[in-house]
């Protein structure tokens, strides 16, 4: 049992020694190859643009391009329901920034630790990235994040 520890401890020391190596621009989608909304776009864009491109959430960001926060299908659901009776209708003219955002994803600069990036794809399914005066350049995978690992641990293994 406590070879199996040790086993796994050296394991994730692999595994974020390799993270902290990784070149955060590899791994960057960036923002012209990114989904995004204006903040201040209508429930029916956004759920247009989340239904046609199968998305759950997507980013937000001003007309200035800086980035505000993201929204889900959830966010706009409750909010339908909790002030729209239910009737979309009512909620085709409201716009994003006036949705509450139930748990939005955080956002990294573009100068952030590798170890950050590890840390936050293990919570969110992808990282907004933002430059030093807070625009939006594009985001960061999860998927980026578990395939990078994946081939630096086989050149381990």
């Amino acid at each position: 049992m406590q070879k199996c520890k040790n086993l796994l401890i050296y394991l994730i020391f692999d595994i974020i020694k390799l993270v902290i190596k990784m070149n955060i621009f590899n791994y960057l989608t960036l923002k012209a190859d990114t989904f995004y909304l204006d903040h201040k776009c209508t429930i029916r864009q956004a759920l247009e643009k989340l239904d046609y491109y199968k998305f759950t959430i997507i980013p937000l960001i001003d007309k200035n391009g800086r980035y505000v926060s993201t929204i889900s299908v959830g966010d706009i659901l409750r909010f339908i329901k909790n002030n729209c009776n239910f009737d979309l209708s009512l909620a085709e003219n409201i716009t994003l920034n006036k949705v509450e955002k139930y748990r939005p994803y955080k956002h990294l600069t573009i100068s952030s630790k590798l170890t950050e990036v590890y840390n936050l794809s293990l919570e969110q399914n992808f990282i907004p990235i933002v430059d030093d005066r807070n625009m939006f350049i594009g985001i960061i995978k999860r998927k980026a994040v578990i395939k990078y690992i994946y081939e630096k641990y086989q050149v381990l293994d």
